[in-house]
């Protein structure tokens, strides 16, 4: 962050100084949330949590050098105590992206919004200095916590926002008003907290609502591919620009094919002319989320033979995405662990069957939380899919949501040994470990709460101890 004086801080979030020797003393390391993480000069926020209570940690943190704590109460050691942690945290951030100056670009969407931000600081920082959301921190509490690592160096600052609700969106965007807003897809993911589809769109349509107008630089990248998501010009006073496949897109993709190994190779037009690009990436799906980057770096000014290039150079930044490791004996797994929703498991599905063409091909998936009234037709609707690309052995982890991913598999053909549905993660683990071949292709995808990821690294453990035997 900016180096502020805790007197500063104190008049920005309308706190009291409590135990500080020095009001003029400057925070001059970064804002944590987390005790481990406390840095010389950090200022460490308290928040008090179902199961753990920050304001326990404050003389810990303050030892280790942190300049004050911001906390609800007094602690003892040097703090600026608030109201409300939270707000606080937005009104600093607030205070900081505004003196900063740095041009702020916001995403949202049902699917592909980490995949996407990823993709968009590769691009936009081969230009200049860029800070973006780690991994999915796109709440009220990860998303000023990133805009206040920003410094006076940072040129574009890439923030991914999260929605479990009308408003939500709208409150991020007054933390942090941006110039360029993003709108990927609208989707069924969180459709059972949110009622529908049409709620989703006029919760991530608040994005470019907060646009400031075309003539003072607001820019609202939109999916030309999604009727929901194009519906949104008509809310937004900014310049439009879309992107898809669309011939009316300003930003699409020609001659769009897959590598060997499953990754996109296409033919990237841009207003300012036409490049190619093969990426790192693996699956077809990444090709929208490509020109989403491509669209958002254009309207910053970069060309289309460095937009290019740097698509084909940015690889996953973020765990359990897409991750493609290959075992010493040939099997590949795929990671894709972090979280699933009906769209993204499609599009992982897909992946799968193009990286196995030629090869015999496993999909370990768990249920997709949130989906309401929805969880029964979309569980069904992944099962046939699976069976509908072919894919040699479907896994089902789990509970009930597993087995209707078992059921529609069933529906769609699957009467042999092409599915089973099995109890845990550990039964999967035993189930793979006994019957994977040398060459077989592995994909790993469920909600963040079934916690798959652990298959994937059972399996990579097991390909390890297999080398060492081998050896």
């Amino acid at each position: 962050m900016i180096a502020l004086s805790l007197a500063e801080i104190a008049e920005v979030v309308g706190g009291q100084t409590h135990d500080i020797p020095d009001p003029s003393a400057r925070v001059t390391g970064p804002v944590v949330r987390d005790s481990r993480e406390v840095e010389p000069g950090s200022l460490f926020v308290a928040f008090a949590g179902e199961r753990v209570d920050g304001h326990d940690f404050a003389a810990a943190v303050v030892e280790a050098g942190a300049a004050a704590v911001l906390a609800s109460r007094p602690v003892g050691v040097p703090a600026i105590v608030v109201t409300d942690v939270q707000a606080a945290l937005g009104a600093l951030a607030r205070h900081v992206v505004e003196k900063l100056g740095t041009t702020l670009v916001a995403l949202t969407g049902s699917a592909g919004k980490t995949s996407t931000k990823d993709l968009i600081a590769q691009v936009l920082r081969t230009k200049a200095p860029t800070v973006f959301t780690p991994g999915s921190l796109n709440n009220e509490i990860g998303l000023p916590l990133t805009a206040l690592s920003a410094t006076e160096e940072t040129r574009f600052l890439v923030l991914e926002m999260g929605a479990r609700g009308i408003g939500h969106i709208k409150y991020l965007t007054d933390l942090t008003p941006p110039k360029v807003g993003l709108v990927l897809n609208v989707g069924t993911a969180h459709i059972g907290e949110f009622g529908g589809r049409e709620q989703i769109a006029q919760a991530k349509g608040e994005l470019v609502e907060a646009l400031p107008p075309a003539s003072e630089g607001g820019a609202a990248i939109l999916n030309a591919d999604d009727p929901l998501v194009r519906a949104m010009a008509s809310r937004t006073k900014a310049r439009v620009l879309l992107f898809g496949e669309s011939g009316e897109a300003d930003v699409r993709a020609e001659n769009v094919t897959l590598t060997d190994a499953g990754q996109p190779a296409f033919r990237l037009h841009t207003p300012s002319g036409a490049s190619d690009v093969t990426m790192r990436l693996y699956g077809e799906h990444h090709v929208s989320n490509a020109l989403a980057a491509a669209a958002v770096a254009h309207e910053l000014g970069m060309s289309v033979s460095e937009i290019a290039t740097a698509l084909s150079e940015a690889g996953s930044l973020s765990r359990w995405r897409m991750e493609v490791t290959e075992r010493p004996d040939g099997v590949t797994v795929v990671n894709d662990a972090y979280n699933a929703n009906p769209e993204s498991m499609r599009a992982a599905l897909r992946a799968l069957a193009a990286m196995g063409k030629g090869r015999r091909t496993w999909a370990v998936l768990g249920k997709m939380a949130e989906l309401g009234d929805e969880s029964l037709a979309e569980h069904d609707a992944v099962g046939r899919l699976a069976v509908r690309l072919n894919v040699g052995k479907l896994v089902a982890v789990g509970g009930r949501e597993a087995s209707w991913l078992q059921l529609g598999a069933y529906n769609e053909g699957s009467w042999g040994e092409e599915s089973v549905h099995v109890s845990d993660a550990q039964a999967a683990v035993d189930l793979l470990r006994s019957q994977l071949r040398p060459g077989d292709v592995v994909l790993v995808k469920a909600s963040r709460s079934v916690g798959l990821e652990s298959v994937a690294q059972a399996l990579l453990d097991s390909g390890n101890e297999g080398e060492v035997a081998a050896r």
